[in-house]
């Protein structure tokens, strides 16, 4: 008997990098078991982009019967949030706590904010509808008041999240800890997409109440196990011992130090471009495949699942990459490439009438964006040193950067795509654009030239990038791991 825990623990640790990519994000000052249970918050942020973007997209148009244009507004709203990113960052590397704790506080208040908003979005939809007591202004103003809670929730949660990531990671391991952590929203999206499409299958008023309200709890469940005993407490954030030393940084002081690296705003100019290359196309390549490709819905819907697989890696290329010493703008660099891969092909999908090469060119897409993702991420801790407390302010910078460039893309690419397609009904810009393909492809086109502008934008940071030191590169397999 004793000798079968001792073989099956020897054959455990052989089991590799090449099979588990992200074991050796794991270390002995941070173990995988902890490393994981951090990553849930991550899980959490992407459970509500799910229900925001795509669920309750579908639901208030087809079931509740709302009017696109007010649909797309609300969905919207937590686009407003996005550039406080880099104040939350900043306010949570200052912030005064009686425990010693800067980071804790913070995310709990982005997870109270995700569980308010959930818990008076259901209620205000159906109000919206005209079934409620009440005026339909109210539930109308009550679902913006909820979108824009859940979006200042998420935002304040996944911000000080890969703060605190950034905090308790040593420095070695924070490229493959990124990754990591991206990884899992991922998986939280694509679990929370099938979970929550399965749950309002048989769609009722009540089981949109009992759905919405259960993700709130979850929400709350997954983000308490994801915080606790995570952050130490620091004698030195105390407000008796900032108070003492009055060594809190001003915003704008902070802000200066971050820009005044002349890296800093190429490297945002950089993520602004890049994000906005691979995500202008979100809303369109299902559309685009069904309309002019004839691909049945089925067809269409294994999109995401080849999206996803792309994604997922690129996310482990770059863990590993960058796990030996790889320069995280070169990594970034080479995402973009393959966006001069992917747009072209799923652009000439349609003259070829090739649906092989349409999900080439989706599976390349997200390649490319993941590669993109984990590398200017990696790329922005650098640029504040997270021993000295100041690499939320850097973390936010680019949340801001990324989710606004990606949601303005989003947004362009779908009104450029109605705008193409009713100029082309008008025959202005002749016989070319009267096919539905054309506004498609112009669109894919836009964005091959954001590639492009992406990289002369990071170009410089890839030439210019210092030699990356491997001896600090410390391995962390599974046969290390702790206990």
């Amino acid at each position: 008997m004793t000798d079968r825990p001792t073989s099956f623990a020897d054959l455990w640790s052989q089991v590799g990098p090449r099979f588990l990519p992200f074991a050796d994000a794991a270390t002995t000052e941070l173990p995988l078991g902890r490393l994981l249970r951090l990553s849930l918050f991550q899980v959490s942020v992407g459970m509500a982009l799910v229900l925001l973007n795509a669920t309750l997209n579908r639901v208030m148009i087809v079931e509740l019967g709302l009017s696109a244009g007010l649909v797309s507004a609300m969905i919207a709203l937590p686009l407003l949030f996005a550039p406080a990113r880099v104040l939350i960052g900043h306010k949570s590397d200052n912030h005064r706590s009686v425990l010693g704790w800067r980071r804790v506080p913070f995310i709990w208040l982005g997870t109270m904010l995700q569980w308010a908003g959930l818990g008076l979005m259901p209620f205000s939809l159906l109000v919206m509808t005209g079934d409620g007591q009440a005026p339909a202004i109210v539930g109308e103003a009550g679902a913006a008041l909820s979108f824009l809670l859940v979006g200042a929730g998420l935002h304040t949660t996944q911000t000080t999240g890969l703060a605190l990531a950034t905090d308790v990671a040593p420095e070695h391991s924070r490229p493959r800890v990124v990754a990591l952590l991206y990884v899992m929203l991922l998986l939280g999206m694509v679990a929370s997409s099938l979970t929550l499409g399965a749950l309002l299958a048989d769609f009722s008023h009540l089981r949109l109440i009992q759905v919405i309200s259960g993700t709130a709890v979850v929400t709350l469940l997954l983000n308490v196990i994801a915080l606790w005993q995570q952050e130490p407490r620091q004698r030195g954030f105390t407000k008796k011992a900032m108070a003492e030393a009055d060594n809190r940084v001003p915003f704008r002081d902070a802000w200066g130090a971050l820009v005044a690296n002349p890296r800093a705003g190429r490297l945002l100019l950089s993520v602004g471009l890049g994000s906005a290359a691979f995500s202008m196309q979100d809303i369109l390549l299902e559309p685009y495949g069904g309309e002019v490709l004839g691909l049945s819905v089925g067809a269409t819907t294994v999109l995401t699942a080849l999206w996803a697989t792309g994604t997922l890696v690129g996310f482990t290329l770059a863990a590993r990459g960058l796990g030996r010493g790889a320069d995280a703008c070169r990594l970034a660099a080479i995402g973009a490439l393959a966006g001069l891969l992917a747009f072209p092909a799923v652009i000439l999908s349609e003259p070829f009438n090739s649906p092989l090469l349409f999900r080439a060119g989706t599976v390349l897409i997200g390649f490319g964006g993941g590669l993109f993702a984990v590398g200017t991420l990696t790329a922005a801790m650098a640029l504040s040193d997270p021993r000295q407390g100041r690499s939320g302010i850097a973390l936010g910078a680019w949340g801001a950067v990324q989710a606004t460039a990606t949601g303005l893309a989003i947004a362009l690419g779908g009104v450029l795509r109605d705008a193409l397609i009713w100029v082309g009904q008008t025959g202005a810009l002749g016989p070319p654009f009267a096919q539905p393909s054309a506004s498609y492809l112009s669109v894919y086109a836009l964005e091959l030239v954001l590639v492009f502008a992406t990289l002369a934008a990071i170009g410089p940071l890839v030439s210019h990038a210092p030699a990356s030191d491997q001896s600090t590169d410390r391995k962390f397999g599974l046969a290390e791991f702790p206990g």
